[in-house]
């Protein structure tokens, strides 16, 4: 039975779940009845950051366009560009013993591509999640429902892995940004072009 969070609670991930290596972690959402008349893509990216919760580079940035990190630990799993049907919309594997010791969090976050442009944002999105599954058993560990009603912002952090101890422990975050994928690469020390 998976663990459900609120917006702000910290767990465990591995110390609890001794030997835990692979993960998946997956996304998912719906997208509300929109009369604008444009397509609605919603996106899941991952951030690598460093002590400072910055990236160190742009190949610590996955999402579509750079599935994975420099060394194969982290893996965006491809784009689903509906939303359409049950379960996860996007998954992230994440092999917990490979990632790079200078990574010290791991952030998660939906963004809406064209949001702006496209007058889209999360108040036109419902039922949006993010889990962490054992990837060896298929065990769904924690999961966290965003029931905030979000309705100006194109972008959330969903949740954040990050280091303590020696351990992996998971924050559900939940926080928007209003100007994208372009805010959130700001706020992670990265150049948007």
């Amino acid at each position: 039975m998976a663990i459900s969070l609120s917006k702000g609670q910290k767990i465990d991930l591995t110390k609890t779940n001794p030997g835990l290596t692979k993960i998946t972690v997956g996304l998912g959402w719906d997208t509300n009845k929109y009369d604008g008349g444009k397509d609605f893509d919603l996106d899941a990216s991952v951030f690598c950051l460093n002590a400072q919760s910055k990236a160190n580079s742009e190949s610590d940035f996955i999402f579509y366009n750079n599935p994975k990190n420099a060394n194969g630990s982290v893996v965006h799993t491809g784009d689903n560009r509906t939303g359409a049907g049950d379960g996860d919309d996007e998954q992230i594997a994440v092999d917990l013993a490979a990632v790079p010791a200078d990574t010290e969090k791991i952030a998660f976050c939906i963004t809406i591509y064209d949001g702006q442009e496209r007058s889209q944002n999360f108040g036109q999105v419902s039922n949006a999640f993010v889990r962490i599954v054992d990837e060896l058993s298929g065990t769904e560990l924690i999961r966290y429902d965003l029931g905030e009603d979000f309705s100006v912002e194109t972008a959330v952090i969903v949740g954040e892995l990050y280091r303590h101890s020696g351990e992996w422990k998971f924050s559900a975050v939940g926080s928007g940004f209003q100007d994208g994928l372009a805010g959130l690469a700001r706020n992670y020390g990265l150049s948007t072009h």
